[in-house]
């Protein structure tokens, strides 16, 4: 069944959320870093791929990785830059400072969408993605330039922006080939992505130091944060327009920095509890060490 254009745009709402969880997850490693934390990643969303697509499309759809064409390819290539950049630009600069740079993604997309494939946007929608792309700069831009978002480096920054420029490519191939009528399935493009990302990673990721803990995070990562919604954002694109796609992306910035202050706030109710409880214990003792205490 074919999504409609208001079921696309909910549709893409939770794969957002899902997607924003990456910054909050990665926080709470121990051992995992950086070319380690994305084979993880990756290997867990390619093991999770290879029984979804089954399941879903058949196995007629690994046939598809040898007839898909160029675009597929294209695409696939695209997210495993994305696979890449996003998660070493998160241990290189803060949650924030990558999700701002990421917000460019819609104004790259339009550009590229009008450039390569002639999309005209009505006024409303470059107003949208210009206003947007400011506001998410205004709101985390004056933290970031004041040295609060926890020692974010220019390199980590410029990591980061390989998102949403393989991003826009990637949108821009979804839509062009759908376009021409291109009979393509272009979801087995994500674990093309994953295969491509894992491959290219291990080699720096070695020796592995992932504990089971991290293990247990990454394969959540995989395949709640990469797999599952990589694949649903692919089926949004066949119903919504590129640029469409991509400011709705921008969802992931407000979700994961939301995320990741709940997280703290967690992490702050639990310690203040056990402040209280070591207060009471230290009260309960000394009651007992006075004289005539029983």
């Amino acid at each position: 069944m074919r999504l409609t254009h208001g079921g696309a745009v909910w549709l893409m709402v939770v794969v957002t959320l899902m997607w924003g969880t990456a910054g909050v997850v990665t926080r709470h490693l121990t051992q995992a870093h950086s070319f380690e934390i994305t084979f993880w990643r990756s290997l867990f969303t390619m093991l999770a791929l290879l029984v979804i697509l089954p399941l879903w499309r058949g196995r007629a759809v690994f046939s598809q990785l040898r007839s898909g064409g160029r675009e597929l390819w294209i695409s696939g290539v695209c997210w495993a830059v994305m696979f890449t950049a996003f998660m070493v630009a998160l241990t290189m600069a803060s949650t924030a400072s990558v999700l701002v740079t990421m917000s460019l993604g819609p104004l790259l997309t339009a550009l590229a969408a009008r450039i390569f494939i002639g999309h005209r946007l009505p006024a409303r929608t470059w107003v949208a993605i210009v206003v947007a792309g400011l506001g998410i700069g205004w709101m985390y831009g004056t933290q970031l330039m004041q040295g609060g978002a926890g020692g974010a480096s220019l390199l980590g920054t410029l990591v980061a922006l390989c998102v949403p420029l393989a991003g826009a490519t990637n949108w821009t191939v979804v839509q062009h080939a759908h376009a021409k009528g291109h009979d393509i399935d272009l979801v087995p493009a994500v674990l093309i992505g994953a295969v491509l990302t894992a491959l290219f990673t291990l080699p720096f990721a070695l020796p592995l130091q992932a504990s089971a803990h991290d293990l247990g995070l990454l394969a959540f990562l995989g395949v709640f944060q990469l797999a599952i919604p990589c694949v649903l954002s692919v089926l949004c694109a066949q119903v919504l327009k590129a640029p469409e796609v991509a400011l709705l992306a921008l969802l992931e910035v407000i979700f994961g920095i939301a995320l990741a202050w709940l997280g703290a706030l967690v992490i702050g109710a639990l310690v203040f509890n056990e402040f209280l409880a070591l207060r009471g214990r230290r009260t309960t003792a000394a009651d007992t060490a006075l004289p005539g205490a029983h």
